[in-house]
């Protein structure tokens, strides 16, 4: 790990790093919040959207105020590899910030983009064997398509003991954001993208969560193709309990984002402060 960046951020530091992935075959950057006091404390992983990377959240969100004040330590790793000999594409639905957290099984994208793996082995690991915050309380929260991304993998890994989403993608299968990284990743095959399609692996989980927060704004410009009513439908129909708000006048941006990261931290720490 080589630190690249540490501000002084309310009762904390933010930092970002950069190391070398197995994962990935690339160098990869990842954000970290500790509050002064992170001896075992709480951890989130916080998934971003398309076209960001670990500054965008880390700048944009304000969360460290909020991170520090419930004594939380946060994780924002990159949305996908990135380097000159990444594969990438002019489509901003494809290629660098558009990985959607699954492991890619075709030429040439499955040499690098195995952002599933990254995500649940590769980065917690690493944060494990450096860090003192709890390994046991832990959660995930993302944007878009990020918080598609968390809640599919939340929901298959013991790792994380709550989840939740702002403005979430949560139908690979049907929205328009996905339909080239379905061709050009997974060869169109449907069984492989079963595996990280939110709306698939709630109808087939186990796995309950006390509940899953959902957050978003109904002047979301992406609001159809997000597919979170069918998710919850989903969700109603096999028992797993939700925390839904839609909110008046607001869009699919950071602005959002914002304006409810505090309900968001205080969710997740009060739930995972009590394990």
């Amino acid at each position: 790990m080589e630190l690249i960046e540490k501000h002084r951020s309310h009762r904390g530091y933010q930092e970002v790093y950069k190391h070398f992935s197995l994962t990935t075959n690339c160098n990869m950057n990842f954000a970290v919040y500790s509050p002064d006091e992170s001896k075992d404390c709480p951890l989130l992983y916080f998934l971003s959207g398309i076209t960001c990377t670990e500054q965008n959240f880390i700048q944009k969100s304000g969360f460290q105020k909020f991170a520090s004040e419930n004594q939380i330590a946060v994780v924002v790793p990159d949305t996908s590899p990135r380097g000159e000999d990444i594969p990438d594409n002019e489509n901003y639905k494809l290629g660098c910030g558009a990985s959607f957290y699954l492991n890619a099984t075709q030429d040439p994208w499955s040499k690098n983009y195995k952002m599933y793996d990254y995500i649940t082995k590769d980065l917690p690991n690493l944060i494990s064997n450096n860090f003192q915050f709890s390994k046991s309380k832990v959660g995930i929260f993302g944007h878009s398509m990020g918080g598609g991304g968390a809640i599919q993998c939340a929901l298959k890994n013991d790792l994380y003991k709550t989840v939740s989403a702002f403005s979430p993608i949560c139908s690979l299968h049907k929205t328009e954001f996905a339909k080239e990284m379905f061709d050009n990743y997974l060869g169109n095959n449907h069984d492989q993208l079963d595996l990280y399609d939110p709306i698939t692996l709630i109808k087939k989980s186990n796995k309950k969560f006390e509940n899953i927060k959902i957050d978003v704004g109904l002047k979301d410009e992406f609001l159809k193709d997000l597919y979170i009513d069918d998710f919850i439908s989903e969700c109603n129909a096999v028992g797993q309990n939700l925390i839904i708000n839609k909110h008046e006048g607001y869009d699919h941006g950071y602005y959002f984002i914002n304006s409810f990261i505090k309900d968001h931290i205080s969710y997740h720490s009060t739930i995972l402060k009590n394990i």
